[in-house]
């Protein structure tokens, strides 16, 4: 049947359609009896009389040849047509006439009437790359079969004879009077009443084009599946072997993700600046409405953003046209964030009047921003989303830049962008592993002696350049403190912490071998940080990711099955029962040991959801580490201490707690160097997210803003940042796609105990005042010295060296 390939969401929504030829089989039965009885009075009448030729039908060709001269198609069968079509060609010769009459006898013989004319609905060629009357219902209608009125389905039934050159979009005159013919061959064969035929004679034509029915718009997962399709069965296979690709794509989430995506880009872009107006359409004279219209119809709309014309300007409002002739208000509130843009750096002054931002005769874009219309403008700025589910590696959103229609490279798993301090908490996992806890004291100090190994005196430095010394591990992590990070490596060593990156999912290849990998200057795609971060959300198991959840045939026979790896240790095996004795009733025992056994682990599978023949993923680290990281990167965004009394902290992720605002979140800022990359990734126990902000142009700095007179109270800037830049977006999305979910509430797992710690030294505390808190530790390296005894020496002090103390 030559079916189009079609990629769908986990949850069955179309996401796109790719071949030559639209079709839509259908079965017999599902095509409504008026649309075979206009098919069959059109094209042949005797269709279930004759034996595959028509007698009647061949001399009434033959007379017509003799007195016109002329060959005629009247002769054909619908058997006859459904064997030119399968094997022959449409050249009017005597040789493939005759081939055609004894493939049309052979036919008869191999099928049932019902199938033979089954095959003619779907093969047939109906125009406008439609095969079959249920792609051309779709098509010129956007219909199924059964809504199809009279006069829509005798304008199908009358297309096979010329369906590109006298179909109702390209000739609708053409087209009326063949669908009006078929409409008195009904009636001349009764098929239909006077009063049926004189109303469907009336009707209008109503056709108009129309696409795949695409239900959810995700280019970037259908494109990873096409190129998987083609890679796996070749091009020509793929597209014409009726393919359906189920995808692990959530549509739900998937548009929530474009939605948080586009936000965030719209609102980095406007705070930085209006770049001007696309072009001046007039300067003088007013053109007319039409020509105007005209003009803007050159341009087309994307992502939400239309072309429109200023047409006047008041104090603080204008009024612009659009392609549909419709005339539109843009109230104060939609043009005052228009302030110039100067550079990524610099921004112009807070307009006043709305002629200090638009002028008649200009062409702008403009969007709906869910309450009203505001100006607008093309971002310039990239950025990429993609969640999994951490427990088997699904990807339920992928969203590959702000849009698919300005460029197709998919940043989520093509763009390798440094990763700033989103390294950190894989830094700090090493540490934990090799001894260090979550109140460990590390130096907050500047570093003096700078690491030769970069070719010149680095000496990195804190972001604000602030330094607090000995701070716990828990607080240098939520608040991401470079030089504490870098002394963490230092103890870990260079090479523990390349191996840990390695065992999260980043290739080797990528790793610096230099003290600069402990602030993120490894290079990495945001696929491999979302997998990456989701061994913390699963308890210590990298799964593997994966978008395709099923692959059925033209037959809907499922060819391919995702089998995903689990984040879940496998029961263990069934011991071997001695083998029965003579005893009877030793041989009863025995059996039903067995059975008890097989029994409990079958139990425990299904509680754990860990089946023994699944994909078990490997677990890289243990499930008391990855708690404890959990914890800290909570505190990112929930920060710690008692703001009564004064001792109150922030996390990075500060504003993720009052947006999202759920206790089982957590989350890891990150920025590079002169903010060229930004990014905000984090996760509950059900969904791990990572978003990235940057330009394409990795030499195009993301720059800082100054304060806007006509922004919000709560606007953002300063330099850009993840918290600022990457973290909106993320803040966004998991908001909308947690929002009907109940909070998870996270048990510490066997082998972790809590301690009352005093919290200017990471000791024990007897005190239960604001100076000290409980905290996390796996058993047995909690802290055994109390705050008020006598320290031991170098216990506090992780880096004893003088230097790198205050001076």
């Amino acid at each position: 049947m030559q079916t189009p390939l079609r990629i769908f969401s986990a949850d069955g929504e179309l996401i796109s359609q790719f071949g030559e030829k639209r079709r839509i089989p259908v079965e017999y039965e599902q095509v409504p009896q008026q649309l075979i009885n206009a098919v069959l009075d059109t094209e042949d009448a005797r269709f279930f009389e004759h034996k595959g030729i028509d007698p009647i039908g061949i001399v009434r060709a033959a007379v017509i040849l003799a007195t016109t001269g002329k060959k005629s198609q009247g002769a054909s069968t619908i058997t006859q047509q459904v064997a030119r079509g399968f094997f022959l060609s449409r050249e009017k010769t005597y040789i493939r006439k005759i081939k055609e009459i004894f493939l049309a006898l052979k036919i008869e013989k191999a099928l049932s009437k019902t199938e033979i004319l089954t095959l003619y609905l779907n093969r047939s060629f109906l125009g406008n790359r439609a095969y079959g009357v249920g792609a051309a219902a779709q098509v010129y209608y956007g219909k199924e079969l059964e809504q199809l009125s009279l006069p829509e389905m005798a304008m199908i039934a009358g297309l096979p004879q010329a369906p590109s050159a006298a179909n109702p979009i390209r000739n609708p005159e053409r087209a009326m009077n063949r669908r009006n013919w078929v409409l008195s061959r009904m009636l001349e064969k009764q098929n239909i009443t006077q009063a049926q035929y004189d109303e469907a004679i009336m009707a209008p034509i109503t056709a108009r084009y129309h696409g795949a029915e695409v239900e959810l718009y995700a280019p970037y997962i259908s494109e990873m599946a096409r190129d998987y399709l083609v890679a796996q069965y070749g091009e020509e296979e793929a597209y014409t072997g009726g393919y359906n690709v189920y995808t692990t794509v959530d549509s739900t989430l998937q548009q929530q993700a474009q939605q948080a995506l586009r936000d965030n880009v719209y609102a980095y872009d406007e705070r930085h600046g209006y770049r001007g107006a696309t072009q001046q359409i007039w300067s003088d004279q007013i053109p007319s409405n039409q020509s105007i219209i005209d003009t803007l119809k050159k341009t087309r709309g994307f992502q939400g953003l239309q072309p429109a014309a200023v047409v006047s300007v008041a104090e603080q409002s204008a009024q612009v046209l659009i392609s549909s002739g419709e005339l539109i208000n843009l109230e104060w509130q939609g043009l005052k964030w228009a302030r110039k843009f100067i550079s990524n750096k610099r921004q112009g002054s807070a307009p006043k009047l709305a002629s200090d931002v638009v002028t008649v005769g200009e062409q702008v874009w403009i969007r709906n921003n869910g309450d009203a219309w505001q100006l607008s403008q093309i971002p310039e700025v990239a950025s990429a989303i993609v969640s999994l589910d951490p427990h088997d590696g699904a990807i339920k959103t992928l969203v590959g830049g702000y849009s698919f229609h300005t460029s197709q490279y998919n940043r989520v798993t093509q763009a390798k962008r440094q990763l700033g301090s989103n390294i950190k908490p894989f830094i700090y996992t090493a540490a934990i592993e090799k001894g260090y806890t979550l109140s460990t004291l590390i130096n907050n100090a500047p570093i003096n002696n700078a690491d030769t190994r970069q070719g010149t005196a680095w000496r990195p430095k804190n972001s604000p350049d602030k330094y607090t010394g000995p701070t716990r591990l828990r607080v240098g992590l939520a608040q991401s403190i470079n030089v504490m990070s870098v002394r963490t490596m230092r103890y870990t060593g260079l090479e523990t912490a390349i191996d840990t990156l390695v065992k999260f999912g980043f290739s080797r290849e990528d790793m610096p071998r230099n003290e600069s990998l402990a602030l993120g200057s490894p290079s990495v795609t945001p696929l491999q940080v979302v997998t990456a971060f989701s061994v913390f959300a699963n308890g210590g198991y990298r799964v593997e990711p994966y978008f395709i959840k099923r692959i059925d045939n033209a037959y809907d026979q499922t060819i391919e099955q995702a089998k995903p790896t689990l984040a879940c240790t496998p029961p263990a095996p069934i011991e071997n029962v001695p083998a029965a004795s003579d005893d009877p009733f030793a041989a009863m025992a025995g059996e039903f040991e067995q059975s008890y056994l097989a029994n409990e682990q079958a139990s425990a599978s299904a509680n754990e959801q860990c089946p023994v023949d699944a994909r078990h993923a490997e677990q890289i680290i243990s499930e008391q580490t990855a708690f404890l990281i959990t914890e800290a990167l909570k505190s990112v965004i929930w920060g710690g201490g008692d703001w009564s009394k004064g001792t109150g902290w922030n996390g990075t992720a500060w504003r993720a707690a009052r947006v999202v605002n759920r206790r089982d979140i957590a989350g890891k800022t990150g920025t590079t160097n002169e903010s060229r990359d930004t990014w905000f990734s984090g996760f509950n126990p059900k969904l791990a997210t990572t978003v990235w902000v940057g330009f394409d142009d990795h030499s195009r700095e993301l720059g800082r803003t100054s304060w806007n007179a006509n922004g919000a109270k709560d606007q953002i800037s300063g330099a850009e940042a993840g918290a600022k830049t990457a973290g909106p977006g993320w803040n966004e999305f998991m908001k909308m796609a947690l929002a009907n979910t109940p909070v998870v509430q996270m048990q510490p797992p066997e082998g972790i105990v809590s301690a009352r710690i005093d919290l200017a030294t990471g000791k024990l505390s007897r005190k239960s005042d604001h100076t000290t808190a409980f905290e996390y530790f796996v058993a047995g390296t909690e802290p055994t010295e109390f705050a008020t005894e006598a320290p031991t020496q170098g216990d506090i002090f992780i880096d004893n060296s003088v230097e790198d103390l205050f001076q």
